[in-house]
């Protein structure tokens, strides 16, 4: 048992300037807010989905037939009149050239290709819709297209905010009280996007990242600036005046919120392990996300909390009530038979990571877009017109083959519609659609049975063929991503809690809690096509991060306890005591910020929402409500063991 004395760190020294020059602070934030801000608008954004897979033999087929430009597809029904119209399309600015419509063999269907130079803008792309449109029945395809039919954003994002301003106003019973957390996101992530927009003209950032850091920015930031200003709360109950219970705040749950943040950060740099130029530029946006929003909770909340701090404490002095008592029951309940809320989780989390085994992956196509959008149409028409396969045709090369035998060949094969020679290439069409799981088994069968058995040498490409590569890319180099990310967190969660137990515990555990929210997904999204191929990884490295939060947040505090008492069980009710509400509070923040994106058209955003929202729901519920407490009770002082030989690991304090 050890005599715990308050002595003042970095954090609360940082959280004194801050008080003592708060307007500083606040102004300085303002001003590199706006500054950023009206340099990216003034700039543009610049991003690009780069989908290379190097040495792969989609890869292979794309470096040796590069696409020539970007296309739209103009589809109109068989019967209507379109000579006028495409006349009118050849006119518009950007049109490289209209080529001759063709008409598919069942008279149902007809379409004609756009070919675009290198300046289209989205406008030129909405003039070039427009136009096309006012021909009744016809619809367009094409990537250009359905980038620029794409909403702006903003509705999922105000959502979750408004609806984390909500739980926060229930929480601490004060609008002003709950707003500090919010600006503080608020700040934090429109920086960050503002600095993502300047840099994606210098590096390669896809276009899904801006609201996919959105996502994760707005749920860590208020999740962040929440445990300060709880403790903060705490601080001012326990008799301390503001200014010391600001520092005294940053020197605890700040200390939490660095370290959780950096084991967020790590599992997200963790991506760049795959070695995936698609995953690279987004693994830095995020995690330059979460590296803002901790610097604003550190510097930015405490200036908040000095400008507001008189009504903020008169309104926390007017509601002295402590939260804590059921959470001390249940944890005093859980610690009473551990057995039982142990195997419940276990079965529970187990039981939702069974479907994540069937998962299939695969890319978006204007197949899974919103059934009013004009590339779903187009798509629906196409292949009604032509055959499921004319949506995602397969590209075979041959090289140095006898294209008689190929083009037989290929025609014999189960599976495969019709083909079309095109030169030096095949294009194969399947009697199945891109997203059905026959078309993947087709890819598979030509590479490894079909043309094997011809002489030659054999590529095979299209977008589908590349969704195999990259999922085999991925599968490949998994196990160096696990062993980087659950690694390293693992040795920083040893070294904080001097440990070897409590570290395999979170590893194993968070592992868990990922695999159930990846079978959620699967159970969901699985009926309508294929898991986004990224989805997995993308939402494995999130969540490792976040759950380690809410691990540190516990277990800091159960440590703290166990440090001043010496009673591991004690420690454990009163940690469970001290950060229950706060925990679920934060939880049900990520939850709904998280599963607004839901509601977004984008089939991809719903799958990042939905699993980050089940892993935060299940980690705060049934992991650090029931199988934690359960765990530590189990191990006792078992849990604060390190071997001798370890012992020279240097010590990183999360309490002064």
């Amino acid at each position: 048992m050890e005599t715990m004395t308050h002595t003042e760190g970095r954090l609360g020294r940082l959280a004194g300037w801050s008080q003592r020059n708060r307007w500083l602070a606040v102004v300085l934030w303002v001003l590199t807010l706006a500054a950023i801000t009206v340099a990216s608008n003034s700039a543009g954004s610049s991003y690009h989905n780069d989908t290379s897979l190097p040495g792969t033999e989609s890869q292979q087929v794309r470096d040796k037939f590069p696409e020539n430009g970007a296309t739209i597809q103009i589809v109109f029904p068989g019967t209507a009149s379109v000579d006028a119209m495409l006349a009118e399309v050849r006119t518009l600015p950007h049109v490289k050239a209209v080529a001759k419509p063709v008409l598919s063999a069942n008279g149902k269907t007809g379409y004609a290709t756009v070919a675009l130079d290198g300046g289209t803008s989205g406008d030129d792309v909405r003039k070039i819709i427009d136009t096309a449109t006012k021909v009744d029945g016809v619809a367009l395809g094409g990537d250009a297209v359905r980038a620029a039919q794409k909403s702006g954003g903003g509705a999922s994002e105000g959502i979750g905010l408004l609806a984390a301003l909500v739980i926060l106003v229930f929480l601490f019973r004060s609008l002003l009280a709950a707003g500090l957390p919010v600006i503080t996101a608020v700040f934090a992530v429109g920086s960050t996007l503002g600095v993502i927009v300047l840099v994606s003209h210098l590096v390669d950032i896809a276009n899904y990242t801006a609201p996919l850091m959105m996502l994760v920015g707005l749920g860590v930031g208020v999740d962040y600036a929440l445990l300060i200003f709880s403790r903060y709360r705490n601080e001012i109950l326990d008799g301390h005046d503001r200014e010391t219970a600001a520092r005294r705040a940053l020197d605890t749950a700040g200390r939490s919120v660095l370290f959780a943040g950096c084991t967020v950060m790590i599992a997200l740099l963790g991506l760049l392990a795959l070695g995936l130029g698609s995953l690279r530029g987004v693994a830095l946006a995020v995690a330059l996300t979460v590296l803002v929003t901790m610097i604003a909770s550190i510097t930015l909340l405490p200036a908040l909390l000095s400008l507001f701090g008189k009504r903020i404490e008169k309104n926390i002095q007017r509601r002295k009530v402590k939260h804590g008592n059921a959470w001390r029951k249940l944890g005093e309940a859980v610690q009473r038979r551990p057995w039982a809320p142990l195997a419940v989780g276990l079965v529970a989390l187990i039981g939702l990571s069974l479907p994540a085994l069937g998962m299939r992956l695969g890319f978006a196509d204007p197949g899974t877009d919103p059934a009013e959008s004009t590339t779903r149409q187009a798509y629906d028409m196409l292949a009604d017109g032509f055959g499921p396969g004319f949506n995602g045709p397969l590209i075979v090369v041959a090289e140095n083959a006898d294209p008689v035998a190929v083009q037989r060949k290929l025609t014999a094969t189960p599976g495969v519609d019709h083909i079309r020679p095109q030169g030096p290439i095949v294009l194969v069409y399947p009697s199945t659609a891109p997203q059905d799981a026959a078309t993947a088994d087709l890819v598979k069968k030509l590479r490894t049975e079909v043309l094997p058995s011809l002489q030659g040498k054999f590529l095979v490409g299209g977008s589908v063929a590349a969704a195999a590569d990259f999922a085999s890319a991925v599968t490949d180099r998994l196990p160096l991503f696990i062993l980087v990310v659950v690694g390293l967190s693992a040795l920083l969660l040893m070294v904080v809690f001097r440990s070897i137990l409590i570290p395999v515990k979170a590893a194993l555990l968070n592992l868990l809690s990922i695999g159930a929210s990846l079978g959620v997904i699967t159970l969901v999204f699985s009926p309508t096509g294929p898991i986004e191929a990224f989805v997995p990884v993308m939402i494995f490295a999130i969540v490792f991060g976040l759950s380690m939060d809410y691990e540190v947040f516990l277990v800091s505090r159960m440590h703290e306890e166990y440090k001043r008492t010496g009673d591991a069980r004690h420690a454990v009710t009163e940690g469970l005591a001290a950060t229950g509400g706060v925990i679920t509070a934060a939880a049900a923040i990520m939850i709904v910020v998280f599963g607004a994106f839901l509601l977004d058209p984008s089939r991809m955003l719903q799958q990042f929402g939905m699993g980050l929202a089940v892993a935060v729901l299940l980690d705060a519920l049934v992991i650090r409500c029931l199988i934690v407490p359960a765990v530590m009770r189990l191990l006792g002082d078992r849990a604060w063991w390190l071997p001798k030989s370890m012992r020279r690991l240097p010590t990183v304090a999360l309490e002064p």
